[in-house]
């Protein structure tokens, strides 16, 4: 398979998940990217996740989940020698992607005015929470930051537990996504050569659209629904006997098959759930007697007997059940290294969620180490060896 991005160099200025998980999906669908790091330090994702003792070697697992394929170049930004590094990179490459505040690139003489002139072709990704201007442009903005403001935590749990933030870096990654969606689109573009604005906060809301819609279009804030479908019913979490099913029956016709399958058709014939509106005012009644069936059996028994006859039905699964599920395992959504710099065992990560006449594309080597490619990157831009090792010596690489 010829990947979609082969042959085409993204230079990695960013930190900790949103820029790095979108350079992360370029990666995998054939981009050359050069992780560029500070000399020293590196990514702060390096020392992040849940194994102290990788955090401690600069492989920390929040860094390895983001990074393979890439190449790792450490330069010192502030260092004349370095910015001329970078903007002879520059002008071989591109796209470039980073996270720094606004303004910060500009400060180093490095921002996309400058850059151009270097490359007129080159498309300049920047990422931020609230994007280049506006009142809050200058605030700095982790996930949680960007969930709260953006309404996600308000309508996340129900009445009693919300406002709930959920459960994984929601806005880095929409963030993320929404960047590599633009660049790819800036990559195929007649005549390249554009600045990419891209805003978390922006990007959480332009997904929200049905919540946002709702008021904007029919006057209704929104509010927590819990584990509720608050457009249809029955239609969210039930219990069973050993856990949760979700069981979505949006349809007039998914409702009469669901109730005659639970031997209830004498629900079809009560008045207070004879429309799709009379039973979303009475879900919570109409909740208690679906369970009254329901709790006698295990939710995957009920999961594999209502897909059967059309009704969308599925357990609640945990992480580790659902990836060791074929459904996952089969399709090659996992890539397994063997060893990686700094790592003393095999370990798996995610590929792309994404497959190309059938086949996934994906990165063939392991997250770098830090600057593990910065000789023969700088060496391929002309630095002789005893340049390269006076910039090693003086703290430039």
């Amino acid at each position: 398979m010829t990947k979609p991005l082969s042959g085409i160099r993204v230079l990695d200025l960013t930190n900790v998940l949103a820029g790095p998980f979108a350079c992360h999906q370029l990666a995998h669908l054939g981009a050359e990217v050069i992780k560029v790091e500070a000399v020293a330090r590196g990514d702060l994702a390096r020392n992040l996740g849940a194994d102290a003792e990788l955090s401690a070697k600069g492989m920390g697992i929040s860094f390895l989940a983001q990074n393979p394929g890439k190449k790792s170049l450490t330069l010192n930004l502030k260092d004349p020698r370095g910015k001329q590094a970078l903007t002879r990179l520059v002008a071989a490459s591109d796209v470039l992607v980073e996270n720094f505040r606004p303004g910060v690139m500009d400060r180093l003489g490095l921002g996309f005015d400058s850059l151009k002139t270097r490359n007129p072709s080159l498309i300049y990704c920047a990422i931020s929470g609230f994007g280049q201007d506006g009142p809050w442009a200058d605030r700095p903005a982790y996930d949680q930051i960007i969930q709260g403001l953006s309404g996600v935590m308000s309508v996340t749990g129900d009445a009693d537990s919300a406002p709930l933030r959920v459960g994984y870096p929601l806005a880095d990654t929409v963030g993320g996504l929404t960047a590599a969606m633009a660049i790819t689109a800036a990559l195929n573009a007649p005549d390249r050569g554009t600045f990419i604005d891209i805003s978390m906060l922006d990007s959480v809301l332009a997904t929200m659209g049905w919540v946002v819609s709702n008021h904007l279009v029919g006057g209704v804030a929104p509010t927590p629904q819990g584990n509720e479908n608050p457009t249809s019913a029955p239609s969210g979490t039930f219990q069973c006997a050993d856990g949760l099913i979700n069981i979505a029956a949006n349809k007039d016709e998914q409702w009469d098959l669901l109730a005659r399958h639970l031997e209830r058709p004498d629900l079809l014939e009560h008045p207070d759930f004879a429309t799709r509106e009379d039973r979303k005012a009475n879900r919570l009644r109409l909740k208690a007697e679906l369970e009254t069936v329901l709790t006698k059996r295990p939710a995957r028994d009920w999961s594999r007997e209502l897909n059967g006859i059309g009704v969308p039905a599925g357990a609640v699964m945990t992480v580790p059940e659902i990836l060791g599920h074929p459904q996952i395992a089969d399709r090659g959504l996992l890539a397994r290294f063997e060893d990686a710099p700094g790592v003393d065992r095999a370990f798996d990560l995610m590929r792309i969620g994404a497959m190309f006449d059938g086949t996934r594309p994906a990165v063939d080597s392991p997250p770098p180490a830090l600057g593990a490619n910065s000789e023969d990157i700088l060496g391929a831009l002309g630095y002789s060896a005893a340049d390269i090792t006076e910039m090693q010596n003086e703290g430039v690489t």
